[in-house]
This record gives C-alpha cells, sequence and structure tokens, in this order.
C-alpha cells in the first residue's frame, strides 16, 4: 500500500497529446517522516504513522511497497506513477446551517393556492402515532465539515521535483486543506 499526506493545492487542467482535456486536482506532498511503525506481534496490527508539516497523521495499512520501513525514514511522491488508482481522504468544506431544500434536495411546497411564506420549509415531520419525532428525520441542520473519501481517482502526473501530485477529478476540501492519498 502506498500513502502519504499532502495539501490541496486546487483544480486545474491538463491537455492530452489529442489534444484533449483532463481536469485535475494538484495535491502539493511534501516529504513525510515515518515517526512510528507498528507491528503485528507487537501492538496486534500493522500500521505507519506519519508527519507532515506540524500535525502527525496516522495511515494504516500494510509496509509501503512491500518493503520494511523504519523510524526516521522519508516517503515522497516518487513512489506513486502515473495510471494508478488511488483514494484520497479530507475533511469536506463546511456550509453552516442549511435548510431541507439544499441539505437534502427536498423540493419544497408549492407557489400558488393560499400557500404563503412556506416556499423552502420541510413540511410534515410525524403522524399521530407515535406521537413523537422519530430518529434520523432529514431536517434544517449543520451541513459538511465531516471526513470524506473519494474512491477510483487515477494518478495523471507525478512531479517528484516540486512535490506534486495530478489526480484526474475532485477532491474533497478546501484549498490548503490537509488529505491523504493511497492506493487502492
Amino acid at each position: 500500500m502506498k500513502f502519504i499526506i499532502g495539501k490541496k493545492l486546487g483544480t486545474s487542467q491538463i491537455f492530452n497529446e489529442d489534444g484533449t482535456v483532463i481536469p485535475v486536482t494538484v495535491i502539493e506532498a511534501e516529504p513525510n517522516v515515518v515517526t512510528q511503525v507498528k507491528t503485528k506481534d507487537k501492538d496486534g496490527y500493522e500500521a505507519v504513522q506519519l508527519k507532515a508539516g506540524k500535525k502527525k497523521r496516522e495511515a494504516k495499512g500494510a509496509k509501503l511497497n512491500d518493503t520494511e520501513v523504519k523510524i526516521g525514514d522519508n516517503v515522497s511522491v516518487s513512489m506513486f506513477s502515473e495510471g494508478d488508482t488511488v483514494k484520497i481522504s479530507g475533511v469536506s468544506k463546511g456550509k453552516g446551517f442549511q435548510g431541507v431544500v439544499k441539505r437534502h434536495g427536498f423540493s419544497g411546497m408549492p407557489f400558488s393556492h393560499g400557500h404563503h411564506h412556506v416556499l423552502r420549509h420541510g413540511g410534515s415531520i410525524g403522524q399521530r402515532f407515535p406521537q413523537h419525532t422519530l430518529k434520523g428525520m432529514r431536517m434544517a441542520g449543520r451541513m459538511g465539515g465531516v471526513k470524506r473519501t473519494t474512491r477510483g481517482l487515477k494518478v495523471v502526473k507525478v512531479d517528484a521535483e516540486n512535490n506534486l501530485i495530478a489526480v484526474r477529478g475532485a477532491v474533497p476540501g478546501n484549498k490548503g486543506g490537509l488529505v491523504i492519498v493511497q492506493t487502492q
């Protein structure tokens, strides 16, 4: 399993040799340092903990590139190659408190025939029995700001000199947000 912690720089586009446009997300992943190695004998599972920047993030899985790693080793973007299929995890953009139309895709109430100021309301939330609001009822509330993973993204370009990875498609999170890139 290959994995690295990076920073989302933003979206761009790359042109193929035949002139087709490929939408990409550019991720800057400075070399990560291995801070801890967990083994099956000692800890009960295998994992490697990486440090990127000032915070530590743990990525669990098998050994990097099926080789042994030691504390203090550097992990760089050069381990990825064009055509790799990866999954990327990050914290989605926070949208604040939103109504049911934006948060859950409700259609709202009718425009006419006696309806006044109820266009974007959620409507009825219950019934006679059991005389309380059921758990999981879709209502207005805070939206976004949660961990999301996008799977099946292809690595289009790897620039090892500048520590950049270009991935085809959209990646969760804001510009400058931390993301974890790992093979599937």
